[in-house]
């Protein structure tokens, strides 16, 4: 195992109602102005918003609203939010949706005490710590935002899609009301489910897997989201099913299933380009180039995908054959994804093939023209991710 230190400061409400205490903890995490973000009309149309500005006014404490978030949250917006919070006097973020809105709050955040321009950050042009207060009332289980210390932005020059990462990132709390992800279409659960997936098996699949506790850990949270997503999909109300998935999508992404490892991320950095050049879901990505991925890599530990294969998937066990337990247990869970109405190749995600010219322009931005490598299960080039996309491809 690797040392590690675990850090998880935010303050879960959890349960039906919890909005009811969002002006309360505003109170008592500083805030005395506050930008409210959201996205579309989701949040307008449900009574949502108008809920969380009512109890904002309720404890006194002033706002401003900002909307317009898109899947894949744009800088554009992000930089309209800088100079809002700058010219209100705005001293405490608040989103109201899933990822997309935590990240670009996350990304106004560290905007607004920045003399340059937030994309710097992204490009790994200046490092910085200081940034406001943040918080949300989580309506999509599936980033994780909610609890961990990153943020993932496309800027829309180029489409290039990057992310930024530390601990100040955190919020200071999280509302979760499992009732508030009733509507959620069923292409939007599944693309969660996937993404909660995602961030638990890009720390899984480790050189370092005698960490048993977070091995086992991470297994549990595999096995119950491929579980209740079945049961959510068939029954969007279900209460008991929205309530394990909501938190599986926190534990999947709060560095808990990581303690002890080092997480690979090639696949999420293999897709980033991906919804990046065709502004597809991530979750729907991700399915779509997982088992490429997979198959590419299996081989350096057969072992740990026989053992994923077996504990998490069901696959029977070949004692005389690792490989091919392993290789069952990548099948099993593009499986999975097709019976979730996800996409297992790049033609079943935008419709057509990619082209040989579109891939190789992923493949370098992927690796910023083979200026590093992505992943550490398999350090990756520019020409493993290509080969990686042709997979897919078929």
């Amino acid at each position: 195992m690797t040392d590690f230190t675990y850090y998880a400061p935010t303050e879960v409400v959890f349960g039906k109602n919890s909005e009811e205490k969002i002006g309360k903890l505003v109170r008592k995490y500083g805030g005395t102005k506050v930008l409210v973000h959201y996205g579309g009309q989701s949040a307008v149309r449900s009574g949502l918003l108008d809920k969380v500005c009512a109890q904002l006014e309720a404890e006194g404490i002033a706002y401003v609203k900002l909307g317009g978030v898109v899947p894949n949250p744009r800088v554009s917006l992000v930089r309209k939010g800088i100079e809002l919070c700058r010219k209100e006097g705005v001293d405490f973020l608040l989103a109201v949706g899933g990822g997309s809105v935590i990240d670009s709050m996350k990304a106004i955040s560290i905007g607004v005490p920045y003399e340059g321009d937030v994309w710097d950050f992204y490009t790994r042009k200046a490092f910085n710590t200081e940034c406001l207060p943040t918080s949300c009332v989580l309506t999509i289980p599936a980033a994780g935002s909610e609890m961990s210390n990153g943020s993932v932005i496309t800027n829309d020059e180029g489409n290039i899609k990057k992310d930024y990462c530390i601990d100040e990132f955190r919020c200071k709390f999280a509302i979760m009301n499992p009732e508030r992800t009733f509507t959620l279409p069923a292409y939007q659960t599944a693309c969660g489910v996937t993404d909660m997936m995602m961030h638990t098996m890009e720390r899984y699949f480790s050189h370092e897997d005698d960490m048993e506790i977070t091995s086992a850990i991470s297994e549990a949270v595999l096995r119950t989201a491929k579980q209740q997503a079945f049961v959510a999909l068939s029954n969007p109300e279900d209460y008991e099913a929205r309530t394990q998935l909501m938190w599986t999508g926190s534990l999947a992404h709060n560095d808990l299933t990581g303690c002890g490892t080092s997480g690979d991320w090639a696949t999420h950095m293999i897709e980033h380009e991906l919804s990046g050049m065709f502004d597809v879901s991530h979750g729907a990505g991700l399915a779509a180039v997982w088992g490429s991925w997979a198959r590419y890599v299996y081989k350096l530990r057969p072992t740990r995908f026989a053992r994923y294969a077996v504990n998490v998937m069901d696959v029977p066990v070949d004692f005389r054959d690792p490989e091919a337990t392993a290789l069952a247990g990548i099948e099993a869970t593009e499986r999975f994804f097709h019976a979730i109405g996800m996409p297992v190749s790049i033609p079943e995600l935008i419709g057509r093939p990619a082209t040989e010219e579109e891939m190789q322009k992923m493949a370098q931005m992927c690796t910023d023209g083979d200026t590093h490598t992505v992943g550490v299960f398999k350090e990756l080039t520019s020409a493993d991710v290509l080969e990686i996309y042709r997979a897919a491809n078929r």
